[in-house]
């Protein structure tokens, strides 16, 4: 009986070294690990070395970002927040502009630091990214000819066709819509705006700031259904994993609500009369 009883003891003598191995092992991995992660965690450090952001954007969306017709310089509500930013930040911007359907395949593989393109949480949330706090609120609105009656809601979309931009914000709305007779998805907002006025669509889901420049410049022909189809929170994207660097763009954002700067942006683009 003694036998076994000190066999007994030697095996859990050996259980309890081998427990404390491991143990060791384990902790001293997870401690190279969170080490490892955070050397590599340098997207702020490297931005600040190099003294610029980059900023990936798709100019073809007025007021937020577009080509001034005189000069070709990228101007916008998004141009003006980016460079506010920087300034917080103490660097410069290098603004790029690229295709809509690029962006967020860009900034993952490292083309830009962040993404300030009007683009909606979810339709970054398609990407394996990092979001800013939201910056602004946007409203999905309908555009019809201005001699429609018929449509005044969302509702009254049924049995019609209607035209929107693949890939936004508002192809997602567009699509939680039930009972439509079609729904043509174009590439670029402008070319739906063709078509319905042109009479091959009823009507134009899109962002309302995007359709109130629009009606600047035809006053006669379209108009605006004040009736929101959804309502998106937009916001800026960067890689996944850049936390730092999402964490002072946050910080910056917050200072620059404070100070004026980005007010003064608001006021500047997005103010409708």
């Amino acid at each position: 009986m003694k036998k076994y009883n000190h066999l007994f003891a030697l095996l859990g003598v050996l259980l309890l070294g081998l427990t404390m191995l491991f143990s060791g092992c384990s902790k001293k991995e997870d401690t190279k690990l969170t080490v490892q992660q955070t050397v590599q965690e340098k997207s702020w450090e490297k931005v600040k070395e190099k003294g610029e952001i980059v900023v990936g954007l798709c100019a073809e969306y007025a007021p937020f970002e577009s080509r001034n017709e005189k000069n070709g310089e990228i101007e916008g509500f998004d141009v003006d927040i980016a460079n506010a930013l920087a300034q917080e930040l103490g660097v410069k911007v290098k603004i790029v502009d690229a295709q809509w359907e690029s962006l967020l395949g860009g900034v993952g593989k490292g083309d830009y630091d962040i993404l300030v393109t009007c683009m909606a949480e979810k339709e970054a949330a398609s990407g394996n990214v990092n979001m800013s706090a939201p910056y602004y609120k946007l409203n999905d609105i309908i555009v019809v000819n201005s001699g429609n009656n018929t449509i005044k809601s969302a509702d009254d979309l049924k049995g019609q066709v209607v035209g929107v931009q693949t890939q936004t914000s508002s192809e997602q709305a567009v699509d939680k819509l039930k009972d439509l007779k079609e729904v043509k998805r174009y590439n670029r907002t402008p070319e739906a705006f063709i078509d319905l006025q042109s009479n091959r669509i009823d009507a134009v889901v899109v962002g309302y700031a995007y359709a109130a420049t629009q009606l600047k410049n035809d006053t006669t022909n379209i108009k605006i259904v004040d009736s929101p189809v959804d309502t998106s929170n937009i916001v800026m994207v960067m890689k996944k994993g850049n936390d730092s660097l999402t964490s002072k763009i946050n910080e910056a954002l917050s200072k620059i609500k404070q100070n004026g700067k980005y007010d003064a942006a608001l006021n500047k683009w997005l103010k409708i009369n």
